[in-house]
């Protein structure tokens, strides 16, 4: 986490009780990214973690993750790869199923989309418990791509999505450590 700026920013995040359902707290950026100035530091947060390394390639997950994958590839002058949901990818492609705490998900990535040996970084906006991040890890890793990290706007700490990511570098601007 990134002291004092992730505590600042954390008031711009909404929190929406029993959302998807009962029981649980959804953190919506969207109200992070209508103020300009948080989006702004937000991002910023991202570039100076990242911007003395070599990266070939910011890989985001769908959809949130585009919007910050998005905007820091362009300033690092790296490529950007969407990962997507199935059946939203219009060429050849790789798939990646994975489990989530109630049945199963899969993510798919554009099989010419990194060559081997790329530095990777992956970027999503929220860690919860790993699985979407380590798959699309996993995606990556099967193209060639060497992963560099992984980083998020916001980590859920307390559900442990960091141990599932262990063989990683992770980075997160800001923490929740409980519900």
């Amino acid at each position: 986490m990134v002291a004092g700026i992730g505590e600042e920013l954390k008031a711009h995040i909404r929190s929406i009780p029993d959302f998807p359902k009962k029981g649980i707290v959804f953190r919506d950026i969207t109200t992070l990214l209508q103020d300009p100035g948080a989006f702004r530091r937000a991002n910023d947060c991202f570039f100076e973690q990242y911007r003395s390394r070599r990266l070939d390639k910011v890989v985001s997950i769908e959809s949130r993750g585009f919007i910050f994958g998005g905007v820091l590839a362009s300033r690092l002058g790296a490529g950007f790869v969407p990962v997507r949901k199935p059946d939203k990818l219009p060429f050849r492609k790789l798939r990646e199923e994975f489990q989530l705490e109630y049945g199963a998900d899969a993510l798919e990535i554009h099989a010419d989309s990194i060559q081997k040996g790329e530095q990777v970084l992956v970027v999503d906006d929220l860690l919860a418990t790993g699985g979407t991040a380590r798959a699309s890890c996993s995606l990556v890793r099967r193209l060639g791509g060497e992963i560099k990290g992984v980083a998020f706007l916001i980590e859920l700490s307390f559900l442990k999505g960091r141990e599932k990511l262990s063989d990683v570098e992770v980075f997160s601007v800001m923490s929740y450590d409980s519900e």
